[in-house]
């Protein structure tokens, strides 16, 4: 495993993360407990020091499986990046797809008692990082959730502050890093081999101000893992049902097929390999977070780390 640090303010972290929002039991498909904690567990002992969750992964689960592993192994280096703002305390019940009646909620207040919950599910006394998540962009030009970081790394809560940059948003949101820097350590932003907006905008003003980047849907929700086909089905609250519907799905998997030269060229490697080394080989990207719900599936990753770059 490979270490870096994440931006001229951040932690040291490894190069491949681990993702947990699919170990949340929600929007993935079924998931275990038990084998979600031994992927954890599998993760850390591959070298893996990120930890990438949400409060709303899960309604809180994610968080709380997280709390498990540590109570069990100590905490030691490792960084826990959580997310607030997706507020599912106050916005109702849950809902028959499995989602839940969520809201953005980015009031000041809201987050400094979203980021308590945290902390407790945790069983923390700080949180390493704490990123807005996926805020629309009107959100951001308010006060208040900028107010709000500030006042959390003052009072000791957060000792990081980030923003998971609403995906295809690359454009409209740039600028938020020329305003908000001084705040701002890391984003996280999607990026992967067939979705390189963040190249254009992104990417140069993070490497201007020094800020780091998390890599999230590394893998496209699993489809640049090689597993997926035409006839790929996603059932019940599997957001894959919607995020690579059928239309969607034949136009990335055309795109696949033309870089059949790319997979020829890193014929040693496993197709997931490819896309998470490709992720952490831009100088502006510090750490990819791939979901995993299986001891393999996260061996497979972690072994990306140590990979030469992935140029196209």
């Amino acid at each position: 495993m490979q270490y870096t640090k994440l931006g001229d303010r951040g932690p040291k972290v490894s190069t491949i993360g681990f993702g947990a929002w699919a170990i949340g039991g929600m929007n993935w498909g079924p998931t275990d407990d038990a084998v979600s904690i031994k992927a954890l567990h599998t993760a850390l002992d591959s070298g893996v020091t990120l930890l990438d969750t949400a409060d709303v992964y899960g309604f809180g689960h994610s968080e709380e499986l997280i709390a498990k592993v540590l109570k069990e192994r100590g905490k030691g280096d490792i960084i826990i990046a959580t997310k607030a703002g997706n507020d599912f305390y106050y916005a109702g019940k849950e809902s028959d797809d499995g989602y839940g009646a969520i809201q953005q909620n980015y009031a000041r207040e809201y987050l400094i008692e979203a980021a308590e919950k945290s902390l407790k599910r945790l069983g923390v006394d700080s949180l390493d990082i704490l990123q807005l998540h996926s805020p629309d962009l009107e959100k951001l030009e308010r006060d208040e959730p900028w107010e709000a970081l500030i006042r959390l790394k003052e009072q000791g809560k957060i000792q990081y502050a980030g923003l998971s940059i609403q995906s295809f948003k690359e454009s409209e949101q740039a600028h938020l890093l020329e305003r908000h820097h001084e705040i701002l350590d890391c984003i996280q932003v999607r990026y992967n081999l067939l979705e390189r907006k963040a190249e254009k905008l992104l990417f140069p003003e993070a490497m201007k101000y020094g800020v780091g980047v998390i890599v999230r849907i590394p893998m496209l929700f699993g489809l640049l893992s090689g597993k997926f086909n035409r006839k790929s089905i996603f059932e019940g609250d599997d957001h894959r049902r919607f995020n690579l519907d059928t239309e969607k799905l034949e136009s990335y998997l055309n795109k696949m097929e033309s870089m059949s030269e790319l997979y020829k060229r890193y014929a040693d490697w496993s197709p997931a390999q490819i896309a998470l080394r490709f992720g952490i080989s831009h100088p502006a990207c510090h750490v990819s977070i791939p979901g995993g719900k299986t001891p393999e599936q996260v061996r497979e990753n972690c072994a990306a780390s140590d990979m030469p770059g992935v140029t196209l």
